[in-house]
């Protein structure tokens, strides 16, 4: 192959490889926005109600089965972000149950600061969590 061949190849390789890095960077700002979800149950043994932590802005929200008068099957109760449970500063964030079989809440974990929240359904309305404390 001669040297102008060569280059040729080269810069073809090099528009192209430029090319997929431009499309790769195109696509990473879409997965940094995509949710990015933790489930955990409550540790409580007679409840059955889940939460959903947001890894990232540490949002957290409940759901859990309820019966429907009339109906064969029951309905997903769901309990929306109240005060602290809100999206936060942008962290990595995990949820951590208690063993304490009573306890219907769960811990909110801030792994790069060590902050800590208590989170839980208040008066069957909303998720709340305490202020952050370590």
């Amino acid at each position: 192959m001669g040297s102008l061949a060569l280059r040729r190849t080269c810069r073809l390789l090099s528009s192209r490889l430029a090319l997929g890095l431009a499309a790769a960077g195109a696509l990473a700002p879409a997965a940094a926005v995509a949710g990015n979800y933790e489930f955990l149950a409550a540790p409580q043994t007679d409840l059955n109600r889940v939460f959903r932590l947001d890894r990232a802005s540490g949002e957290v929200g409940a759901c859990q089965y309820g019966l429907k008068e009339g109906a064969s099957i029951g309905v997903t109760l769901c309990y929306p972000p109240g005060e602290g449970a809100k999206a936060g500063q942008f962290s990595e964030y995990a949820l951590v149950a208690s063993r304490h079989t009573g306890e219907g809440g769960v811990f909110r974990v801030d792994l790069r600061s060590g902050l800590m929240s208590i989170c839980f359904v208040l008066n069957e309305t909303s998720v709340v969590c305490t202020p952050p404390a370590k």
